[in-house]
């Protein structure tokens, strides 16, 4: 069916010409038609630059044309936030600019209240400061650490191998060795596609366990420490949840198992694949920093961290006291928003579970200041970042660096099609159809992952010194103005409550927070909640 139209202009062409010769040559007419439309699906086929073309030749062209002629207004976009607010087309259409190395600058001025919702904005200082000629860079490792790692501040979320097709992979892997970022694995393990390229990774252990398990799912050290000390993988992250749907596992049916996926992830061919919603080698708080410490071990001393999106509160200041009492800390811990994405997901859990980026992390940034820990843990965050301010107010806030998904995934093709668990992705980015998937040009492709995060960290250096600043992390709060109101503005300090070092361990001034410490405890998750 996707070739229909192409292949329908080739038999009328063949058809009106061989009755052109025999019958009459009024049946040349429609040639003048059905020829110039099979030479563009012909180009279709063969050109490297567009994927949906590849995948869709001539139809293709009628989605150009509707986007051509749609009213210069901002339009919602098919896919909305928690807060129902859309991912609009001007964010779209900066990351297909920024990724095409298209000047992405745009007439006219700023449009406020276009949705009715909040604005924020960046002060600028009247004493800018030069550019910075470098790209930010965060070193994450702690004491315990014998093998630190200098990361970017904008990097490439958790997407698994299985999620995402081979070509996809490779391209993101090979934009992040040219660019000199890293790129998640996600949970579904370390596949080859992964470390083809040589771009730096971070290893996601995931509930599931996949890459390092036995065959009644447990997690194996031994194929752990196997992987862990490849050279390509820099940190290690325990996955705890994921703002999409968190507290939610999953199932990857026997059928679409293939046997990459299978050597990938360490399961057996014939049987579904199951996430679970928890993680079986601990279950408290002091064992989640035991774990954390035996994966440091295992890997050589490398970087090991968590990932969260924060539920209940009392449940991270949990891991908070079972840090104090071990002494044992994580090197980063990242937190992910409530809006991030995925590629399937139960409404409710999309829509209505976790907290939002901004809210997490503030808790997240300010529970490990009360501790007198925020100096000895770095703090990474997600949650639909894809611009230069989005950027700046993630660190501003609390994060050390920020990740993305969405928006590498829009950089190598993605059009939001919302196709991802049909394995029908009309671009090749989310299926493991190999025809599909061969629409997708890796050498295009990693050079727009590589031009997104280049032309989006210089857009961040201008900005950081329009400021008057020298690097992100001397951001604060204060940088940052949230109008909430038509007639209340605040900056994110006013907005929010921020802690004082030590304030969790003396008697702290914020009810929110003490109620939550006090019923917080190291032996346990199942606390107090009420």
């Amino acid at each position: 069916m996707r070739y229909l139209v192409y292949i329908l202009t080739i038999v009328l062409t063949l058809v009106c010409l061989i009755l052109g010769v025999t019958v009459s040559h009024h049946f040349y007419w429609p040639l003048l038609a059905s020829i110039p439309l099979a030479l563009l699906g012909s180009w279709d086929l063969l050109q490297t630059r567009h994927s949906i073309t590849r995948n869709y030749p001539i139809m293709a062209h009628l989605r150009f044309f509707f986007e051509s002629i749609r009213p210069e207004i901002r339009q919602y976009f098919v896919e909305s936030n928690i807060d129902g607010r859309p991912f609009n087309n001007d964010a779209r259409s900066l990351i297909y600019e920024r990724a095409k190395n298209i000047d992405g600058l745009k007439p006219f001025g700023t449009e406020l209240d276009v949705y009715g919702e909040e604005y924020e904005w960046l002060n600028h200082s009247l004493a800018p400061r030069p550019k910075s000629k470098d790209l930010f860079r965060v070193t994450v490792g702690g004491p315990e650490c014998k093998q630190p790692y200098s990361c970017s501040v904008f990097n490439i979320s958790a997407m698994s191998f299985g999620a995402l097709s081979p070509n996809a992979l490779l391209s993101l892997n090979a934009g992040a060795k040219k660019g000199n970022f890293y790129h998640c694995t996600g949970e579904g393990g370390v596949s080859p596609y992964h470390l083809k390229n040589g771009g730096d990774l971070v290893w996601q252990i995931g509930t599931g366990y996949f890459g390092c398990r036995n065959n009644d799912g447990t997690f194996n050290p031994d194929l752990f420490k196997e992987q862990a000390t490849l050279p390509a993988i820099k940190m290690i992250e325990i996955k705890i949840s994921q703002g999409a749907k968190p507290g939610h596992g999953g199932v990857l049916p026997a059928s679409k198992i293939t046997a990459e996926i299978a050597a990938t992830r360490k399961i057996l061919m014939g049987e579904d694949c199951v996430s679970p919603p928890g993680h079986t080698t601990f279950d408290t708080p002091i064992g989640l920093c035991e774990f954390i410490a035996q994966l440091r071990e295992l890997s050589g001393g490398k970087p090991v961290g968590f990932k969260l999106c924060l539920g209940h509160p009392s449940e991270f200041l949990s891991i908070c006291k079972a840090m104090l009492q071990t002494g044992i800390l994580p090197d980063f811990i990242t937190v992910d928003g409530g809006e991030g994405g995925t590629g399937a997901a139960p409404l409710e859990f999309s829509d209505n579970m976790g907290m939002p980026l901004k809210t997490g992390l503030i808790f997240v940034h300010n529970a490990l200041v009360g501790c007198n820990l925020r100096d000895k843990i770095k703090v990474a965050a997600a949650g639909k970042v894809s611009s230069a301010f989005t950027l700046a107010r993630t660190l501003a806030i609390g994060a050390d660096w920020c990740n993305a998904a969405r928006g590498f995934m829009m950089a190598v093709g993605c059009i939001q099609a919302q196709e991802c668990h049909t394995n029908k992705c009309p671009v090749g980015v989310a299926t493991q159809d190999p025809r599909r998937q061969q629409a997708l040009n890796v050498e295009d492709k990693s050079e727009r992952t590589f031009n997104f995060h280049h032309n989006t960290m210089n857009a961040l250096t201008e900005v950081i010194a329009a400021a008057g600043l020298d690097h992100p992390d001397q951001l604060r709060p204060w940088h940052i103005y949230l109008r909430s109101k038509r007639t209340e503005v605040l900056s994110y300090y006013e907005a929010f409550d921020f802690l004082k070092p030590g304030d969790l361990l003396d008697d702290c001034p914020y009810p929110v927070y003490k109620r939550s410490w006090d019923r917080a405890s190291a032996d346990s998750f199942q606390t107090d909640k009420s």
